[in-house]
């Protein structure tokens, strides 16, 4: 195999966030939309692509990092039940879970864990952290004005804790890519109708946006259950199939970083 051949090369394409985060973006843009327009069977072909994107998207990764996102997917399926099926903050088109919501967790991670690769990220990391600052408060801002439709109480509340993670996290530019993903997400899916957030959050009474401000809060919840649990899933792993080794965890992959 040639070099100009192995550097287009899909899975070499995958570990490269110029590559790979504007790939998803398209993706998930055309598959809400789609998911919009049909009932059950369509949504169940999204979810077969959903998961085999994922799937292969983790093939260039290190076992830590894919570790990270098995790790993501379980606790964000858990709050998908809870915060869905069980307690109603918001709903589903078709009232079920989509099956390619779970993956649609990982891949989220994955376009922040990428972005926190790139060159802006790791170059100019206050600009980074500053401009998803601003963007958070000023979409709470916005949200608690009432101009945007709801007086959006929940998620401002949702949003300081995302801004406080920005400051001080383990992972703020990782925490800034997930943020501008997810807020064009949330703009995007409930726009189109695939998903509905309720004007009260049930229980509470707190008004809650559709989509509320701080709606990245919980994925990076997500994220750093993942940094905090995957070393010990891996090691767990690597007991049970008896190889031995230390796990690394360097938090961007020496030559990705373009």
């Amino acid at each position: 195999m040639t070099a100009a051949v192995a550097n287009h090369d899909p899975l070499r394409l995958l570990g490269r966030p110029w590559a790979f985060i504007p790939f998803i973006v398209v993706l998930t843009t055309a598959g809400l939309w789609l998911d919009s327009l049909g009932g059950i069977g369509l949504q169940l072909v999204l979810s077969a692509v959903a998961w085999v994107v994922l799937l292969v998207s983790c093939i260039p990764l290190s076992p830590l990092d894919r570790a990270r996102v098995a790790v993501v997917v379980v606790v964000a399926t858990t709050a998908e039940i809870l915060c869905s099926l069980i307690w109603g903050i918001y709903d589903y088109r078709l009232g079920n879970l989509p099956i390619f919501v779970p993956a649609g967790h990982g891949l989220v991670y994955l376009v922040g864990y990428r972005f926190s690769q790139t060159r802006l990220a790791n170059a100019h990391h206050a600009i980074v952290r500053a401009a998803a600052i601003v963007g958070v408060a000023t979409w709470a801002g916005l949200g608690l004005s009432g101009v945007l439709g709801r007086i959006d109480v929940a998620g401002a509340i949702a949003s300081a804790i995302l801004i406080v993670f920005l400051l001080r996290g383990r992972a703020p530019e990782l925490y800034a890519g997930v943020f501008f993903f997810v807020a064009f997400l949330e703009i995007w899916g409930t726009w189109v109708g695939t998903w509905r957030w309720q004007e009260y959050i049930p229980g509470l009474g707190l008004m809650n946006g559709n989509p509320p401000s701080g709606a990245a809060a919980g994925y990076v919840l997500f994220d750093i259950a993942a940094l905090a649990l995957a070393p010990v899933v891996l090691a767990g792993c690597r007991r049970l199939t008896g190889r031995a080794g230390d796990v690394v965890d360097p938090h961007v992959a020496p030559g990705d970083e373009h």
